[in-house]
Parts: structure tokens; C-alpha cells; sequence
């Protein structure tokens, strides 16, 4: 077995400082220059070779052990942070709240990259581990399918690795907590459209025309019974109309009308059979207002599923950094999306929950213009992923 990890304590307050500059400097997805500046200074620092532009603003990171096999891909690791913010005014008024108006890191990718930037430097400081660790740092995480990106360009082909990590802080669990599962734990999530064809004309004569606004509000009752009336109630499921237009004036029944909406799902065929009865209620409840529908949809993210050896391993290494009371090995899965799952249907690998929260007080929610890192974790987490990668290469 190598010996124990470097303690991760002198490194707190420059892990501190640069999570909070990140987060003082928010930039949106594929938009991450000055955030990719600073990961890649704090790795050159380290004395790693460090691969730019990968996903358009991606960074990754290569540190080889000590061990013989080092080169050997067989032996390789693939630790990710994701990278951008989001575009939300900050509310919070303390020293690093965001400088630009309009965007904020408001789901802690800054306390993330923080976390794996400590992990690399503990790492570096003992590298005598058997093995090699891949850094990522992944662009457009927020909708932007960075992940996807990063491996179109080449990510697993020039960055071999036999499995793939991930953490995500987690409000809902206190700080100091730890969360994982196998199978899904994080939901798929596509977006659709459905747009209603009917006849416009005056208000005055309806009888004259096909209004399409009353066919989208009739679909749009019909859509709510697929989730509570067609799945599984110990399945999971979410459809979400969240916009719809139709019309420019009150006077004028128009000729079209357009829904908008979001579906999340854990299970491919819950997926399916959602988007097949949309469409099948979408058609025909329109036939029957004597318009017409077109449903359109448009893939996002698919579920985020863990593989049952490596969450094995992810929450054992959780329990001897956390605690053995402190750590939730079936921990609920979220109906929130995440493009690590791109990397996870090519790869073995899990996506960890690290808690965020505070004791005594609400917890504030991700993508809350309020929301802040806990930066009492930053510790946990660094030592986290230097504990991971030492005992995946002593297993392995």
C-alpha cells in the first residue's frame, strides 16, 4: 500500500483564494479563457504537461506515477471538474460575489475546479502511485454539452483512461457528507416543441377559423396524465411545459400557436414511452380541433448512470475520507441533468455527491442567484480525489 496522502492543510488557504477568484470571475460556457488561464497556471505550477482547447476553452492535465506501468493506459484515470457559470445576477454582497453583471458561478463549478486543482497538488507533491491521472476540466456544462464535445475532439482517444470520476456538491446534503449510487443518478433531459396549426382570422368570428391557442392549452391538459397516469409510481419522471406563444394582438386569432418544454426521465424506456405518447396526444388532439400538430424533439443530455463496480469503489474510498456514518451509498437520484454522462456511456466510471450545506440553516439551491460554495469542503474534496486515485491504482 503507498503511503498516506500529503495533508491537505497548507494548501487551504491558496485552494481558498483561487475558488474565490474563480467565482468573482464567472464566465458562461465555451466562454471559460480567463477561468481556463488560471486552471492551467495552477497546473503548469505543479509541473504537469497541460493540453489546451479540447471542447473549445477545456484544459487537461497528465500526471504519470512513479510505478513502471505508469504508461500503461490500462493503468490510466480520468478525474473531471466542470468549468462555466451560468447567466444569473448574483444577490450575495461579500467580497468575491461576481464582477460581471448578468453571470455567476451558481452551482459551485468553481468550488469544483478548486476541489481537483487541491487533489492534483496533493498528488504531485507524492506521486507514488503506479499509474497515470488525467485532469479534465470540461467547458459547457450548463447546456452546452462540453462533455460531448471534449470526446469529439478526441478526449478518451488521446487521454486513454480505464475509468472516469466526477463530483458535484450537493446543498440537500450537509457539508462533510457524501452521496452516491448505482445505476441512474442524475435524469436525462430533452427538450421539445410542439407547434399547433390551425386558421387565423378576427376575433369577432372565431366559427370562421381553427384557433390553435385553445388546441395548445387542451394539449397541454392531455400531457400532464402521461407522468401520472402511463409511469411506473416507483419510476421517476418529469414533463415540464414551460412557455408557450401564440398570437401578436388581442384582436387576432392567430394562425399558430407553439408550446415549449423540458422531459427528465431515469430510464430509457419511461423516455421512450414518454415521447411516443406526446406525440400521440399532440397528433390526435389537434385532428379532433380540426388543426394540426408537429412535435419536434431536441436531445439534450441522456441519464447519468453509475457503473456498479466503480460506485462500488467511489463510495468506499467516500467512506474512509468521510466516515462510515457520514456517507449515503443509495443516495436518491436527482431528476437534474449533467453531461458527465457523455463520458460515463463512453467509460466506466461514477458521478459522486460531495454536501454542501450548512447545519442549522435551509439549504440554498443550486442555480439560485443566493448560492455560494461551502468552502469548508474544499478540504474533503481535494483529499477526496487523492485518496481515489491512490487506491484505484493500488486495486488495480
Amino acid at each position: 500500500m503507498t503511503q498516506l496522502p500529503p495533508d491537505v492543510s497548507p494548501y487551504i488557504g491558496k485552494l481558498l483564494q483561487v475558488r474565490r477568484e474563480l467565482h468573482a470571475d464567472p464566465e458562461l460556457r465555451f466562454e471559460e479563457k480567463r477561468t481556463s488561464d488560471r486552471v492551467a497556471a495552477w497546473l503548469q505550477a505543479l509541473g504537469l504537461p497541460v493540453h489546451r482547447g479540447m471542447g473549445g476553452t477545456g484544459v487537461v492535465a497528465t500526471l504519470r506515477g512513479k510505478g513502471r506501468d505508469a504508461d500503461d493506459p490500462a493503468r490510466a484515470l480520468a478525474l473531471r471538474a466542470d468549468m462555466d457559470a451560468l447567466p444569473v445576477q448574483e444577490l450575495n454582497q461579500f467580497a468575491h460575489a461576481s464582477a460581471t453583471p448578468g453571470r455567476m458561478h451558481a452551482c459551485g463549478h468553481d468550488g469544483h475546479m478548486a476541489m481537483l486543482l487541491g487533489g492534483a497538488t496533493l498528488l504531485a507533491k507524492n506521486p507514488d502511485f503506479n499509474g497515470t491521472v488525467h485532469f479534465v476540466f470540461q467547458p459547457g456544462e450548463e447546456g452546452g454539452a462540453g462533455a460531448r464535445k471534449m470526446i469529439e475532439d478526441g478526449l478518451f482517444d488521446r487521454f486513454p483512461a480505464r475509468a472516469a470520476f466526477a463530483l458535484h456538491n450537493w446543498p440537500a446534503l450537509p457539508a462533510g457528507e457524501m452521496g452516491v449510487r448505482i445505476g441512474p443518478i442524475m435524469a436525462s433531459a430533452n427538450r421539445f416543441e410542439i407547434r399547433v396549426t390551425g386558421r387565423g382570422g378576427h376575433a369577432a368570428q372565431p366559427h370562421t377559423t381553427v384557433d390553435p391557442i385553445p388546441v395548445a392549452c387542451a394539449i397541454v391538459g392531455q400531457l400532464q396524465s402521461l407522468v401520472s397516469r402511463t409511469v411506473d409510481p416507483l419510476d421517476s419522471a418529469v414533463l415540464t411545459v414551460g412557455r408557450i406563444d401564440g398570437g401578436t394582438v388581442e384582436n387576432i386569432i392567430p394562425n399558430q400557436a407553439v408550446i415549449y418544454g423540458t422531459t427528465r426521465t431515469l430510464r430509457t424506456d419511461t423516455h421512450n414511452a414518454l415521447i411516443e405518447g406526446m406525440e400521440r396526444i399532440s397528433t390526435h388532439v389537434a385532428q379532433a380541433h380540426r388543426a394540426t400538430a408537429e412535435f419536434i424533439l431536441k436531445p439534450g443530455y441522456p441519464a447519468t448512470v453509475n457503473h456498479a463496480a466503480e460506485t462500488t469503489f467511489m463510495a468506499k474510498v467516500m467512506r474512509e475520507v468521510a466516515g462510515e456514518g457520514a456517507v449515503h451509498d443509495d443516495v436518491l437520484p436527482a431528476m437534474t441533468s449533467e453531461d458527465f454522462a457523455f463520458m460515463l456511456e463512453r467509460v466506466p466510471g461514477a458521478y459522486g455527491f460531495i454536501g454542501n450545506g450548512t447545519p442549522g440553516k435551509p439549504p440554498v439551491n443550486l442555480h439560485n442567484a443566493a448560492y455560494d460554495f461551502n468552502d469548508d469542503i474544499l478540504g474533503l474534496g481535494a483529499t477526496f480525489w487523492d485518496r481515489l486515485a491512490r487506491r484505484w491504482f493500488e486495486s488495480a
